[in-house]
């Protein structure tokens, strides 16, 4: 697409938006590149800007990107990010002007913190979606095309985008088709592939030869279970986007349970469903004090249950919800058992993936579990990493977002729960954060208590390159038993 293009793209993507940019923004809501806003504590603290103020920086960047002006409204963004002037309308801003600089890779990591903040925006998702195209991610950019669609039918820049996707794709599929010279395939190889063939199909015949006796009536390998003739709902005690988690009692072994009743959309797909089993039982297998254990899987063919240890306690998120934030002498000690539990779970391949305050039960004892592997992952040696996005958009590493998870993706996110812990704020959202080079502020620059040594660990563990990062679950536990707190841990002050 030529620049002429380009720009009337941009232009009428500004003028489209044009109400939702007029309306009002969230007073004082931090913004947060990774994806979320945290506003659970000491918002009350931060600086407020005018609202008037803030539409009127809103009103002069769209008009320099009217003008052109891409890099300059990059600049200002930032320059309003380091005065703690923010504004979550900033990340469609930033996509916009990234892509009149043709840089596309910048593009979809802004307009993915946009679609983070407000996921029923179809501009972020067209974006990104012509960000896909430029970089001829055909498929990627099938889906947020699609998106875009189902939230706006009307939208003339997703159709715009689809009918450029669709000529180059059937230009892509027609290639073979054109080409005259084409030599037809010798009769051996033809031969081979049919004997590979027919290999694979005598053998799944073979190993699921009783299926196939029983006719249709009994295919259906899963035996309907009423759930509720085992177990007695107690109450609900969370909800999350895979489904709600009840508290219940399980009248067989008398017992207390928790039980996720996962959403029906979400394994209505027979092979979705295969793969959301085939996941559970793997993290079935996971034994260690500090990880919840997954009991078991119900299904029929309407509903999955899946039935975890309970245990008695508050998240860690409920607990910062209350303190707002937690002394490092506590903290290390909560973290030791949350690293011992991700390193089993490491040595057994396995990446959670979606790590957070919220999947960290602190017990009454002080001890701690992780919890909620559903979107874990099997990491494969050599393998670059499961390509879907899964996760809590706040806490997942940059290249989690673009849908490739390692381990090194779960340090991040350890990492991005120790900084909460301590300050009480994602590292996005405290004053002080440069948004340009994604460099944290240091935490003991935050708050009172925190050794310096901490700085060091945290801005290693959260490099944006996964190849610069803390490597392992285990160096980072050695790093964090190596500080020893400091004296005395004064609680009243902090930054922000």
């Amino acid at each position: 697409m030529n620049m002429f293009r380009k720009t009337v793209f941009c232009l009428v993507l500004l003028l489209a938006g044009a109400g939702v940019f007029a309306a009002p923004a969230q007073t004082g809501a931090p913004l947060i590149v990774g994806g979320n806003f945290s506003d659970r504590v000491n918002t009350q603290q931060a600086v407020i800007f005018d609202q008037q103020a803030r539409d009127a920086e809103i009103a002069a960047l769209n008009q320099r990107l009217k003008n052109k002006d891409f890099a300059g409204t990059i600049q200002r963004i930032n320059e309003l990010a380091s005065k703690n002037f923010l504004d979550q309308r900033f990340y469609l801003l930033l996509a916009i002007a990234y892509d009149g600089l043709h840089q596309y890779s910048d593009v979809v990591y802004s307009a993915g913190e946009a679609i983070a903040v407000a996921p029923q925006d179809p501009r972020a998702y067209v974006l990104r979606a012509q960000a896909y195209l430029q970089t001829g991610d055909y498929e990627r950019c099938r889906m947020d095309v699609d998106k875009a669609l189902r939230l706006n039918p009307k939208s003339q820049l997703a159709l715009k985008v689809k009918r450029e996707l669709d000529e180059k794709t059937r230009a892509a599929s027609a290639l073979p088709a054109g080409n005259k010279n084409h030599t037809p395939a010798p009769q051996w190889l033809i031969m081979y592939f049919l004997a590979i063939i027919a290999a694979i199909v005598i053998f799944v015949y073979l190993r699921y030869e009783d299926v196939f006796r029983r006719g249709p009536k009994t295919a259906f390998s899963r035996r309907e279970v009423e759930v509720k003739e085992q177990y007695d709902f107690l109450r609900q005690i969370g909800e999350g986007g895979m489904g709600k988690v009840y508290e219940a009692y399980d009248k067989v072994l008398k017992r207390k349970v928790a039980i996720k009743r996962v959403r029906p959309e979400l394994v209505r797909s027979a092979y979705v469903r295969e793969q959301f089993l085939a996941e559970a039982r793997m993290v079935a297998l996971l034994r260690h004090p500090c990880i919840v254990e997954i009991y078991t899987v119900i299904e029929s063919e309407s509903s999955l249950y899946l039935v975890f240890e309970y245990v008695d306690g508050q998240t860690l998120e409920t607990r910062l919800d209350i303190d707002g934030r937690i002394p490092f002498s506590e903290a290390k000690k909560i973290f030791d058992y949350v690293c011992r539990g991700l390193h089993y779970a490491h040595s057994q391949d396995i990446i959670h993936c979606d790590l957070k305050p919220g999947n960290i039960m602190i017990k009454e004892d002080g001890t701690a579990k992780v919890m909620d592997f559903g979107v874990a992952k099997k990491s494969m040696e050599g393998d670059t990493g499961a390509r879907t996005v899964a996760g809590t958009p706040a806490y997942m590493a940059p290249e989690q977002q673009k849908g490739f998870m390692r381990k090194q993706s779960d340090v991040y996110s350890l990492a991005l729960c120790l900084y909460e812990a301590l300050v009480g704020q994602v590292p996005w959202s405290v004053k002080g954060f440069d948004i340009a080079t994604k460099r944290v502020y240091p935490p003991s620059r935050l708050a009172p208590g925190i050794p310096k040594e901490v700085d060091k660990l945290l801005e290693d563990a959260l490099r944006e390159d996964p190849k610069e990062r803390i490597q392992s679950i285990d160096e980072f536990w050695s790093r964090l038993n190596a500080i020893q707190p400091l004296p005395e841990e004064n609680l009243e002050k902090t930054h922000y």
